[in-house]
């Protein structure tokens, strides 16, 4: 009857008991310290007694023993003594101790097992002590003691085969927690409470002989030793290598290398904090090269280890406020060069574009980068498809240009190894290899800022005022999810840095975010695996189980999506929007449309949640539940439904109007009482839709309603043209099918439909809102021109309706038109990078390279082929006639976009992924689509004749031009 209630407490109380942080909770009592946040991180006795000295490691020994021996104990009550069940206790304590109380459950599993069998344990700790006295390695003692009890428990207990088992899966379970959690005692000793460094100086032991074939901390060793070590790991060839760590003794690693004439070695730097992303010591410290001797190699690491201290080194950790922490030093074997050099994977110069460039000469490395004699250099473009690569060089020299070549994949390898972030990489040929000397970030090329996502969310040339709305409103709900997976992770990190504005185009912080989706326990891409569908690496299993409980927040978040966002529908926004529709704007005064303003972006804050989550919620189920595009119905999407109906207003036009003048369709309408019914369904429309613009996120572009001339353009371009294609009715009967099957994620993408729906309402709104209060500003000669307050931040118009301040008032005029100046050069600007580096990029150079001679390659986002001329469309002022010969090319595709793909017979985007506008219009009416290519606009030409293929995101050049 017992043996039940024995087996919930130890699947149950044990873990439970493992995981009870009595470690940090003594700490945190005597010392003021949270060990989670300092050193390795882990929960551990080392962790207490580096931290906390020596009263605190022998309360943590205490507790943790106490751990181990209350299971053994508590197990004895519901089963025999000495059984089997005991060690899966202990197992349990081990698995609560690792995942919740962050530490290896050593202490626990010792002080267990001296209760479980007093005799193996004499056994085990004999051996172990001798072992230890005469190897002086922790690693070999730790992990043959795991060799050694389950060993002792066989022989002792030969006919017990499950206490055996349980022993031989207690071992295996501890041996694998040891490979996956930093180990304490390689922190240094000098850094650790004054009482405890001379017991962490001897239980260190093996910490002289750490090779480069180990997980190195960088915070002990440094980022180069760090970095070669896991790019060694990676299975790149890197020369082997050992490293000192700043207290280390080299006496016995200069015995075990014995460098001579054959066998030379290199002694270089690996200071704490060189080669970060903050700041790369580049020529700082010293390198060592051609040591022989042990003589040597004595004289080569002291040298290195004094250039810590050398003046330039001191005034360059001062002038970047780096703090002076250690060197640690690393000694590997030296490459007989052929061939060396460096290569930086994007231009440091240009700071844009995909070239890689590559300094080379014949010889050793360190011409290269000693600046003494000038290196060959070459320009590398590199092609990846999913099955090969292909590698464009520009540039010849003596180094052979296979090499120069296989240099240019490796540095490209690496950045995507290290999530984009740019590399600079010293390399050597020794006639046979390719060799690693060196990777590390290029420090000059940070943060990255990406226009990816940023150019669908906010496409466009941007005012001020729409970016001082925009901004704090997205940034700040992507700060409260972040913040709500991270808790006291978060601590550090400024959301508002998010975004900014380069060229008055949006970019996302593509380095800040790769750190939050990282501290997230996600990958770097998972927001543009989310939003267009790039390939997702591996999580850390790690990080992702520390954020579990901030996960699971988030996962009640998307659960309780639709329920909150129809309480917040009916309760918030039908009442607000029905509250300012019933408002005459034109006569409210200043501080009357402030308070308006003030009470839209209020609910534009509650809003600004549901346009981000929904959408990434309903991503999130399509990929996981695998449903294809055509299985998904988006007519509660605005723009959608206005084609819809725009498209069935058209067609009953036609059936009355069967020859009409295509500039007098709507004075012929009006002729006729079928017609009138035809103007009326027309302006019903405008009155639905009227909130939709150019680009729906930035108020300060004209809505329908202000300018219906594109509406009505369209509208007779649908009375001239045909039907949509079958194969669209095909996909909109598939759609439905598909709604019927996939209700789960539809659900989903309905809300989102009724999300957008609502922030372009309210963005209008607002809108609306700024047009009048210019109204009167310009009435009263505060400003000059139609358009002069979007020049404005949101900050400087609440400053000139509610303080008045003359001095500001006088310098309007002067800082309005340095803005309207500086917004006018920056729309000239056509082609604009998707990425930039670091905080002020230089004007954008037009892209000097293709994909290939005759291929584009992007995001197929809508599946067709399709084959026509180009017509290139940067706005929307001036619309073209289009026919199904016409292939569109667009920076962007926003709501404004759709009634063009209409009659398209194909699209191609800059920017954009399988969820952008563009992509749903185009899928819903069966117009084969390319988002994502790079200088589309830029690259092809008006006449030119392409073939796309929106399956494989493919788009086929030719040369064939005929003029327009």
């Amino acid at each position: 009857m017992f043996e039940p209630w024995g087996i919930l407490v130890i699947l149950i109380v044990c873990p439970l008991l493992g995981g009870l942080p009595l470690i940090a909770w003594i700490t945190y009592a005597l010392k003021r310290k949270q060990l989670s946040q300092v050193g390795t991180g882990n929960i551990s006795v080392s962790a207490a007694f580096y931290h906390g000295g020596k009263i605190v490691g022998i309360l943590a020994v205490l507790s943790e023993a106490f751990k181990g021996v209350a299971a053994v104990l508590l197990t004895r009550i519901f089963f025999p003594d000495g059984s089997s069940w005991e060690l899966l206790a202990l197992i349990a304590l081990v698995i609560g101790r690792y995942w919740i109380g962050r530490g290896a459950g050593t202490t626990n599993v010792v002080w267990g097992f001296v209760v479980h069998d007093p005799l193996v344990a004499i056994f085990v700790s004999f051996f172990a002590g001798i072992a230890f006295t005469i190897l002086q390695s922790r690693k070999l003692v730790k992990f043959g003691v795991l060799l050694l009890f389950p060993l002792f428990v066989a022989l002792l207990h030969l006919s017990d085969i499950p206490r055996i088992l349980a022993a031989v899966a207690l071992a295996g379970l501890m041996g694998w927690i040891y490979t996956k959690i930093p180990d304490d005692m390689k922190l240094p000793a000098q850094e650790a409470q004054t009482e405890s460094q001379a017991m962490l100086e001897f239980l260190r032991g093996d910490r002289t002989m750490v090779s480069l074939d180990e997980e190195l901390n960088a915070a002990i060793v440094g980022e180069k030793a760090a970095t070669l070590s896991q790019i060694k790991r990676w299975g790149y060839p890197v020369p082997k290598g050992w490293v000192l760590a700043p207290i280390d003794d080299p006496e016995g690693l200069t015995e075990f290398l014995q460098p001579s004439e054959l066998s030379p070695l290199v002694v270089r730097s690996s200071a704490i904090g060189e080669d970060s992303e903050h700041a790369s010591a580049a020529g700082q410290y010293e390198t060592v090269v051609n040591v022989t001797s042990s003589e040597a190699l004595q004289e080569a690491i002291a040298q290195v280890q004094a250039s810590y201290n050398h003046p330039s080194a001191i005034q360059y950790r001062r002038d970047r406020g780096l703090n002076d922490t250690a060197m640690a030093v690393l000694i590997q074997q030296q490459v007989q060069s052929v061939y060396s050099g460096v290569a930086f994977s994007r231009d440091p110069i240009t700071q844009q574009g995909d070239a890689i460039i590559i300094e080379a000469l014949p010889g050793s490395a360190t011409q290269v980068v000693s600046g003494k004699v000038t290196p060959e250099q070459y320009r590398a473009f590199v092609v990846e498809t999913e099955n090969s690569y292909s590698v464009q060089l520009e540039g010849q020299g003596r180094v052979p240009q296979g090499l120069i070549k296989q240099v240019a994949y490796l540095a490209y390898r690496l950045e995507k190894r290290y999530h984009g972030t740019p590399q600079d990489i010293e390399w050597s040929y020794d006639g046979q290899t390719l060799w690693v000397l060196q990777s590390r970030p290029i420090t000059t090329l940070l943060p990255m800022w990406t226009r990816k996502i940023a150019a669908e969310v906010i496409p466009g040339v941007i005012h001020p005022l729409t970016w001082s709305i925009n901004r704090p409103l997205t940034c700040g709900v992507w700060g409260e999810f972040f913040t709500l997976v991270l808790g006291d992770r978060a601590l550090g990190l400024d959301f508002a840095k998010t975004a900014t504005l380069h060229y008055s185009r949006a970019y996302f912080n593509a380095s800040l975010l790769g750190d939050i989706f990282l501290r997230m326990g996600l990958p770097p891409e998972s927001l543009e695996f989310l939003t267009r569908g790039a390939k997702l690496s591996k999580p850390s299993l790690q990080s992702t189980w520390e954020n579990l409980p901030g996960l699971g927040k988030l996962l009640k978040r998307e659960l309780s999506l639709e329920k909150d966002f129809k309480e917040d529908y009916h309760n918030r926004f039908i009442p607000g929007l029905s509250q300012l529709a019933q408002e005459d704007i034109d006569s409210l005064e200043p501080a009357k449309l402030l308070a308006r303003v003030d009470f839209i972006l209020e609910l534009l804050r509650h809003g600004t949640y549901y346009s981000i989550l929904a959408p990434l919620s309903a991503a999130l189920r399509q990929a996981i539940f695998r449903v294809k595009d055509k299985q998904i119905d988006h007519s509660v999407t605005p723009e959608v439904a206005a084609l819809r109906s725009l498209s069935a207003i058209a067609t009953d036009a036609k059936q009355v109007l069967v020859e009409f003048e295509p500039q007098q369709v709507f004075e012929q309408l009006k002729q006729t009482p079928e017609g009138e019914k035809i103007l009326q369904a027309f302006n019903e429309l405008l009155q639905d839709y009227g909130y939709l613009s150019e680009v729906g996120t930035d108020i300060s572009v004209p809505t329908w309603r202000e300018n219906p001339q594109m509406i009505k353009q369209m509208f007779v371009q649908l009375m001239q043209g045909n039907e949509p294609q079958a194969g669209a009715k095909d996909a909109i009967n598939s759609i439905f099918a598909g709604k019927r099957k996939r209700s789960f994620v539809q659900r989903r993408v309905d809300i989102k439909g009724r999300v957008t729906e609502v922030y372009s309402r309210l963005l209008a709104e607002l809108r609306w809102s700024f047009v009048a209060l210019e109204k009167i500003w310009l009435e009263s000669g505060l400003l000059k021109k139609t358009g002069d307050i979007f020049f404005l931040n949101f900050d400087e118009v609440r400053r000139l309706i509610v303080d008045e301040d003359s001095s500001f008032i006088e310098q309007l005029d002067e800082l309005v038109e340095f803005r309207r100046s500086q917004f006018v050069q920056d729309s000239e600007i056509i082609q604009i990078p998707l990425l930039v580096y670091g905080h002020t990029p230089p004007h954008p150079l037009a892209p000097s390279e293709l994909y290939s001679d005759q291929i584009l390659q992007g995001i197929g986002a809508s599946h067709g082929q399709a084959e026509g001329r180009v017509k290139v469309l940067r706005n929307l002022q001036d619309i073209p006639d289009i026919d199904r010969d016409t292939i569109l090319v667009v920076p962007y595709t926003d709501s404004g976009w759709a009634p063009l793909l209409l009659r398209a017979g194909g699209l191609i985007a800059e920017a954009g992924g399988r969820l952008s506008h563009g992509a749903i219009v185009a899928r819903e009416y069966g117009i084969p689509a390319v988002m994502d290519v790079r200088g589309a606009t830029w690259i092809l030409q008006d006449g030119q004749r392409v073939r796309i293929d929106g399956s494989r995101g493919i788009v086929e050049l030719s040369n064939d031009l005929r003029p327009e």
